[in-house]
């Protein structure tokens, strides 16, 4: 057999491959030429061959060697006239031989041969499993960062923010290792906001800070209202400082929302003069303020219980001055200040609110009056002297306005219509206020502005409709009268805004506080007409008027009927209304009771029965006689073994409940998070005082 080549020719073209097989020719007497064109296979035949070509002769080897294109043509041109019949010639080759390639081979090649087939195939299969590692990890990374977004903002709104953060920094990042993007970062340190987590939201800031990302105005917002948030109050205050300092030093643009979320966390953090920097900061920089502005404004008014509802009136002025309508949050934070704060110096507040040059409204071209920031901030941080007036003239004497005489403020709910305003006054109408008197209740400091029925009428002459925050504002600020709530049930069926049972309880607090316990529980047949069932709130909310023993046994009855526990601020209520009245046997059953119905104490309880079980001073029973001492000697015996009393019974419910933990993890105990912290402060009280006698005097 000869070895099988193939002729190249150069320039591209090429001849046929022949394929020789010399047989023997004792045996067969042929040669066979088989050739194979691109185009065509040729297949020559030797039988009707007389002499063949001089250069193939038997037992000669063969050499093919790269001819010119020019000996190739002679080559095809010499065979193809001179030659017999090409067409046939090697025909038997096919029949003879199976081999079409013959390689000589040793075993040193066959060796390298083999080894360089493992290694390709070695190649191959970490090429195929690189492609399916490849196909597996794309497999998994269907999702992108958007929908990371949206998943965990839906988790947010379901108040599941651990699960959103587990499901960003485990799935997202570890799991398809994707590069998050602005908004994923901002939609968690909102939601981080709203829960609270000030370190988790700025932890957050920090890491999207370490991957070269930039902060949008959504993300400092966001951050802003974290620090708003805060539980830490100090805390929230200095890291608001702290990145309005770093965005100063970037040099980055406040936006008008950037700029309310950081007049917010000054206001709850109750940084007044901060709001009012941010505020002239706000104008030099050319942003519209808007009832929203004026909300976070107000909002810090409200932070300070002291002089609050001066400072929220002396707002509530300049707003008007400026040209804005107020809206209905305004009216409701407005409520808010009558409701919790103070007015401070009745002549200071009569000199700064009822001073008649204020009451003129410079426009300018736009319509829209000057806000006078440096006028503004003087007023409101007046510096006030330990007695509680100003060290300034305006607190020596009154100023009268229009009459020399104070015109008493109504508290007859049927004349609260045509009450005189202050909000009438600071809008330029007239008003028979010539200065402020003693204003201590809170029905007094809403009768400043109109009482229920003048605001509920300037909610209509600016075309509002109170909603339910607001009639709940009013209930708990009213003069409490069925008159008073007549005008709000009225109100709320005209706008058609659905009373619920927080609104009933504050009217019953209300009455129960300033009236007797029958006009409380008249509103219980208010509550039945209108299908609004009661809770463990609204028995809490009687109990304010419950002064009598009998009272009290009542209610707790009452409550057992209806299928609800007494809680620790039904009996808190209770006895709070016990100790004013020093009736110590009315304390002995209420101790009894919360010892039968396992309701444990909490500080406030403590406290009142600590006051309870004192001796007054300069007591002597022998000289004299008390009728509401009486039963002290008796109570004080009783009220120490019941300090020794509760804690042991606490351990053992404590370690049966660690014992139905371990059995059944999935159980509750049964009690809310606020009974687990009464406990938990109760027994803080008696570790305190567990080495002392409680009781402050001895026992005679």
């Amino acid at each position: 057999m000869l070895k099988v080549a193939s002729l190249s020719v150069r320039r591209g073209s090429k001849i046929p491959i022949f394929r020789l097989s010399i047989l023997s020719v004792a045996r067969t007497g042929a040669l066979s030429l088989t050739g194979s064109p691109n185009s065509s296979q040729h297949r020559y035949s030797a039988g009707a061959l007389s002499p063949g070509p001089p250069w193939l002769s038997v037992g000669h080897a063969v050499r093919f060697v790269s001819l010119p294109v020019s000996y190739s043509k002679e080559f095809e041109d010499s065979y193809s006239s001179d030659g017999p019949d090409w067409e046939n010639f090697g025909t038997l080759s096919n029949e003879m031989a199976s081999r079409r390639w013959f390689k000589k081979s040793s075993p040193y090649t066959r060796d390298l041969q083999h080894e360089e087939d493992a290694a390709a195939e070695q190649e191959v299969s970490e090429l195929e499993l690189e492609v399916v590692d490849k196909t597996l990890r794309t497999r998994r990374s269907r999702n992108t960062p958007y929908w990371y977004f949206l998943q965990c903002k839906k988790l947010i709104k379901e108040k599941k923010l651990q699960e959103a953060l587990d499901m960003f920094s485990n799935d997202m990042l570890k799991g398809e290792r994707l590069q998050p993007k602005e908004f994923n970062y901002s939609v968690l340190i909102g939601g981080c906001g709203r829960a609270g987590e000030l370190k988790k939201a700025f932890k957050l800031y920090n890491d999207l800070k370490k991957r070269g990302m930039y902060a949008s105005d959504a993300t400092y917002t966001a951050l802003f209202n974290a620090c708003a948030e805060a539980p830490s109050k100090q805390a929230g205050c200095q890291q608001a400082m702290k990145l309005k300092e770093e965005l100063r030093l970037k040099n980055f643009p406040l936006s008008t929302i950037m700029y309310h979320a950081l007049l917010k966390s000054h206001a709850i953090t109750n940084n007044l003069q901060a709001c009012v920097h941010t505020l002239r900061e706000m104008l030099q920089k050319g942003h519209a303020v808007t009832q929203e502005t004026f909300h976070y404004l107000l909002m810090g008014c409200v932070s300070d219980k002291g002089i609050g509802f001066r400072l929220a009136l002396q707002m509530w002025r300049q707003m008007l001055h400026s040209g804005i309508t107020p809206d209905l949050q305004n009216y409701n934070l407005l409520l808010r200040a009558a409701r919790d704060c103070g007015i401070g110096d009745p002549a200071t507040a009569t000199n700064i609110l009822l001073r008649p040059d204020h009451n003129k409204r410079t426009k300018t071209k736009g319509g829209r009056g000057v806000i006078n920031v440096d006028l503004l901030e003087s007023q409101l941080f007046l510096q006030q002297d330990p007695n509680g007036g100003s060290q300034g003239k305006e607190s020596t004497h009154l100023v009268p306005v229009r009459q020399t005489e104070n015109v008493p403020l109504p508290v007859d709910p049927e004349s609260e219509a045509t009450a005189p305003s202050l909000l009438d006054l600071f809008e330029g109408k007239p008003c028979s206020v010539v200065s402020l008197g003693t204003v201590d209740a809170v029905s007094d400091r809403l009768a400043l502005i109109g009482g229920v029925g003048g605001f509920l009428e300037k909610l209509e002459e600016k075309k509002l409709g109170p909603d339910l925050r607001t009639l709940t504002l009013l209930a708990d600020t009213m003069e409490p009268s069925h008159q008073a709530l007549q005008l709000l049930l009225k109100s709320a069926k005209q706008h058609r805004v659905k009373l619920d049972c927080a609104f009933f309880n504050t009217v019953i607090r209300n009455m129960a506080r300033r009236s007797s316990l029958e006009d409380a529980k008249a509103v219980l047949a208010v509550m039945r007409e209108r299908n609004v069932s009661v809770n463990t709130q609204t028995f809490g909310s009687l109990a304010l008027a419950c002064f009598k023993q009998e009272e009290g046994l009542q209610l707790l009855k009452d409550m057992q009927e209806v299928g609800l526990k007494p809680n620790i601020f039904v009996f808190s209520a209770l006895i709070g209304r016990a100790t004013k009245r020093l009736d110590y046997v009315y304390l002995k059953t209420l101790l009894k009771k919360m010892q039968d119905l396992s309701v444990w104490p909490n500080e406030v309880i403590i406290k009142n029965l600590e006051f309870a079980a004192q001796y007054p001073p300069n007591y002597d029973k022998f000289k004299s006689r008390d009728r509401y001492l009486l039963h002290i000697d008796a109570f004080r015996g009783y009220y120490q073994e019941w300090l020794t009393y509760m804690p042991s019974m606490m351990a053992k419910e404590e370690k049966l409940e660690s014992k139905t933990a371990v059995l059944t993890p999935v159980v509750a105990d049964g009690l809310t998070e606020a009974e687990r912290k009464q406990r938990a402060a109760a027994r803080r009280f008696k570790s305190r005082h567990g080495g002392k006698k409680c009781l402050n005097a001895p026992a005679l």
